[in-house]
């Protein structure tokens, strides 16, 4: 019998009680769940014999220093099953992985080398990167978690790969993006270039005869792949220079975004039907031959909408033939601000059914840091309107505090509030994480958060190792709300942040107001203070009443709520038994409180 094996048989053997029957899982809607996002390489090593996956050499060729924070550390598939029972004991019902498809072991520049421990660097889109397992395990991981009724969602790219195609020209000035208007599909090299690509008709034109027509890629740079890297990238059509864009280096304005390469990493043609054919038949099979629940899509707004208008329909297909009907597909699109309209944008143009939102982090951390008031709410629960589906659709917004780009809301909380005690910036944090789990949308736990992690910066000073960490840089680190620092496993099912969002996770999965109820502001503040929200049960109609105070002081206030709530039961905090006046609740909250008042039937 194997590790994994073995793992997979005392995890079975002491499984937990799952939220719900097992088999009821794939009936679940997606605003049902709580998921916890993990990069598998921080997270648990459970065997020791993949670290270097499978290479030889150094670190940079192997790609593995536990020491550096930018290298594979040694987690896995057999670490995450080992630690199956902590997930769920958190109250999360659904895992979302970073990609752990096959990467490029180690790409950048020499000295500034680094590793692809993230699964960002793709070369190959059919198997798992030998540092976190085989497809085989990955299998087995998801059959078990599908016995314990917890979903499984994997992090998919299709905007690039690893950076393997290198540029004849422009070094020098580091490849600066070349646009269309100067580099036409139809000359080599810019407007006063040699004649190409005859009869191709521009990339607006979606025909595949129309696609045949572009031969020479050579338009903006030339391409070149390096001896030894021709056939790197699986599959095979992915090794063709012509599937890219080659125009150099995105500077993140105008069509740059769209077509230049993320940081060096190969843009592919999104708009060849080549391409969008090719990946739906890649990501199908995972969910043929693995039966995933679903899909984070990385850098959604870096790829034309006329993709997703493809893809989208065709991976719920190919899920409702494999038994999943609710399946859950939501991109990324980082915009750092609260802009409803900027995010529901995708979800009409390009159809993307759900984005993470970023406005709900960015009013998060703004409104329990004390730098904004509760106002910002508001106006983000305003705009849910504005989503394809409307406020039935912002249900199914993954929603989220921090998370491994940006860095973690603790590091937020603690930056603006450099004086504060340990014990204030416990309680600023737990607020957060009650935002989290009884507002609108699909909380999504950052793992390590609920173990007080900080983080020092976004990137890789935010990808810190659960396991025993060798990171100099993480482990000068005190943690919120426990003694700990990542020098030590940090795995503490009664660390205060733990239990406070398992007991929020349990009053979530029994409520269902606080799942797929409809959300009415009562109250809010432009400056730290309260903010109370009515939420309604969708059966029943009956009003759970949610309340926040933001600020170091108490507070009282009378809000308005529904004149057919005469009574209240306090599902968490101090809830007063009845109303002060029909349609009146008077409340009172501590600094930095929360209170959950469900109405009596």
């Amino acid at each position: 019998m194997s590790l994994f094996t073995s793992l997979i048989a005392l995890t079975l053997a002491g499984a937990a009680p799952a939220a719900v029957p097992a088999e009821d899982y794939r009936r679940r809607p997606p605003e049902d769940e709580v998921i916890y996002f993990v990069l598998p390489d921080r997270f648990e090593n459970g065997d020791a014999k993949n670290d270097q996956g499978g290479l030889k050499g150094g670190r940079l060729q192997t790609g593995y220093d536990p020491a550096a924070k930018g290298f594979f550390h040694g987690g896995d598939l057999a670490g995450l099953t080992k630690r199956l029972d902590y997930i769920e004991g958190l109250g999360t019902t659904a895992i979302w992985f970073a990609p752990i498809f096959k990467n490029k072991p180690v790409q950048g520049p020499k000295g500034d080398e680094s590793a692809g421990y993230h699964g960002y660097w793709v070369t190959d889109f059919t198997q798992v990167d030998p540092h976190f397992g085989t497809n085989a395990e990955f299998k087995a991981f998801v059959d078990v978690a599908h016995k314990r009724g917890m979903k499984v969602y994997m992090d998919i790219i299709a905007n690039h790969t690893a950076d393997v195609i290198r540029y004849k020209e422009g070094e020098a000035e580091g490849f600066p993006y070349r646009a269309i208007a100067d580099y036409p599909f139809s000359r080599r090299g810019g407007i006063g270039g040699a004649p190409i690509n005859p009869g191709f008709a521009g990339d607006h034109v979606a025909g595949a005869e129309n696609w045949k027509k572009l031969t020479d890629p050579g338009f903006a740079y030339t391409p070149v792949v390096p001896k030894g890297e021709e056939t790197v990238k699986v599959p095979a059509w992915l090794n063709d220079p012509a599937y890219y864009h080659n125009r150099g280096n995105s500077n993140w304005v105008g069509e740059s975004a769209l077509y230049g390469d993320f940081s060096g990493l190969d843009d592919l043609a999104t708009e060849n039907p080549r391409v969008v054919d090719g990946f739906i038949d890649i990501f199908g099979r995972w969910i043929d031959d693995f039966g995933i629940d679903g899909f984070r899509i990385d850098t959604a707004k870096h790829v034309n909408p006329e993709f997703w208008q493809a893809f989208v329909p065709a991976m719920r297909a190919r899920a409702k033939a494999r038994g999943i009907p609710n399946f859950h597909i939501f991109g990324e699109v980082y915009i750092d601000a609260v802009d409803p309209g900027a995010l529901a944008w995708h979800t009409h143009a390009a159809g993307l059914p759900a984005v993470l939102d970023f406005g709900f982090a960015r009013a998060a951390i703004d409104a329990v840091s004390g730098t904004k008031g509760t106002d910002q709410f508001a106006k983000l629960f305003d705009g849910d309107l504005l989503y394809k589906g409307g406020a039935a659709a912002a249900l199914q917004l993954p929603t989220f505090l921090g998370n491994h780009d940006m860095g973690r809301f603790a590091m937020f909380v603690k930056a603006a509030n450099p004086g504060a005690s340990e014990a204030e910036l416990l309680q600023r944090v737990t607020l957060g994480h009650s935002l989290l789990l009884t507002l609108r949308g699909v909380p999504t736990i950052y793992y390590g958060d609920e173990q007080g992690f900080v983080s020092d910066d976004k990137d890789q000073l935010a990808r810190e190792d659960m396991f025993a960490s060798k990171v100099a840089a993480y482990n000068d680190n005190d943690l919120i709300g426990s003694d700990a620092t990542t020098a030590a496993a940090n795995f503490d099912p009664a660390h205060p942040l733990y239990r406070h969002i398992a007991a929020l996770a349990e009053i979530r999965r029994k409520t269902p107001a606080l799942t797929r109820g409809a959300t009415k502001v009562r109250a809010f503040s432009e400056k730290p203070g309260l903010l109370a929200i009515s939420r309604f049960d969708p059966d029943t109609g009956r009003e759970v009443v949610l309340a926040y105070n933001t600020s170091a002081a108490p507070l009282s206030a009378n809000i308005a709520i529904d004149t057919k709530s005469a009574g209240f039961t306090a599902l968490h905090g101090d809830c007063p038994a009845s109303p002060a006046a029909p349609g009146s609740l008077h409340l009172s909250l501590p600094a930095f409180g929360t209170i959950i008042c469900q109405a009596s039937e």
